[in-house]
C-alpha cells in the first residue's frame, strides 16, 4: 500500500534515514507499487510489496551511503 507521509513509513526506514532520505524512499515506493502492480512485471515471485521496497532502497542508495564508522546514513559527496 503506498504511503501518503513519511510517518506511515515502517519504523526500519523511519528510524535510521534522514528526512530526505525518506522522501526519495517513499516517493520510489509508491511509483513502484504502481509500477509493478501486474505480477508478470516482477522478478521471480516477488510480491508487489517486497518489489517496491526493493525499489525504494536502491533509489536511497543512489544520493545516500551509510556510514561504516557510525552507522548513520549521509548524503553522498559529489
Amino acid at each position: 500500500m503506498p504511503y501518503s507521509s513519511n510517518a506511515e513509513l515502517p519504523e526500519s526506514v523511519r528510524g535510521n534515514l534522514p528526512e530526505h532520505a525518506q522522501d526519495i524512499y517513499r516517493e520510489a515506493y509508491n511509483s513502484a507499487w504502481e509500477q509493478y502492480a501486474d505480477p508478470e512485471e516482477r522478478r521471480g515471485d516477488a510480491s508487489r510489496e517486497e518489489t517496491a521496497h526493493k525499489v525504494a532502497w536502491a533509489a536511497v542508495k543512489q544520493k545516500y551511503e551509510k556510514d561504516e564508522k557510525t552507522g548513520e546514513w549521509k548524503e553522498k559527496e559529489e
